[in-house]
């Protein structure tokens, strides 16, 4: 992101070469380029791109997540975690499509934003109000602090939105160099 200068950069690179060690020596580096490809393969992501997250939960399970047309791939990998966390099967729904399509049509009709797509902040603000109607919901937004200190890879650079969200979760995050979008400026 250019937050560092070149030499720091080269400091940590010979840094890891002179410990033998390489990024995919991070166990949620491999699981989190495999999500990528997974949603590649079966047709996910959004508008041709392909993200994936991992995360290793405090147990050692590792959880995957990936991009949608309906959520960034952090938001998809932090309520996979949580719905883990608190025992909720897949196939239940933690956010409506009440919830989901009020905030489409604000972000699409009102703020004339071209991407629905929700980012992490979104989803957790999306969740507790979820979260008053929806007992599921309520569980799992409880088990949001057992996040912090969790390992988080993603295969693109968090959009300010993702990052925001996982620094105040207090993830571990690392990221490839990669942008999650088509477009020069990235919201």
């Amino acid at each position: 992101m250019g937050l560092a200068d070149k030499e720091t950069v080269q400091r940590v690179e010979l840094l890891l070469k002179d410990l033998s060690l390489t990024p995919e020596d991070r166990v949620v580096v491999v699981p989190s380029l495999e999500a990528a490809a997974n949603a590649e393969a079966q047709g996910k992501g959004n508008d041709g791109i392909f993200c994936g997250a991992a995360m290793e939960l405090r147990d050692g399970t590792i959880i995957t997540g990936n991009n949608s047309p309906l959520m960034h791939a952090a938001s998809s990998l932090v309520l996979n975690a949580i719905k883990r966390l608190a025992d909720i099967p897949d196939k239940i729904e933690l956010l409506t499509e009440a919830i989901t399509g009020a905030v489409r049509n604000l972000k699409t009709d009102i703020l004339k934003e071209r991407a629905v797509s929700l980012d992490l902040e979104e989803t957790l603000i999306a969740l507790s109000i979820s979260a008053s109607t929806n007992p599921a919901a309520q569980l799992a937004l409880e088990k949001l602090t057992e996040l912090r200190n969790c390992e988080v890879h993603m295969t693109h650079m968090p959009t300010a939105g993702d990052e925001a969200g996982l620094r105040r979760l207090g993830v571990n995050l690392t990221s490839e160099p990669n942008f999650s979008t088509k477009n020069l400026f990235m919201p």
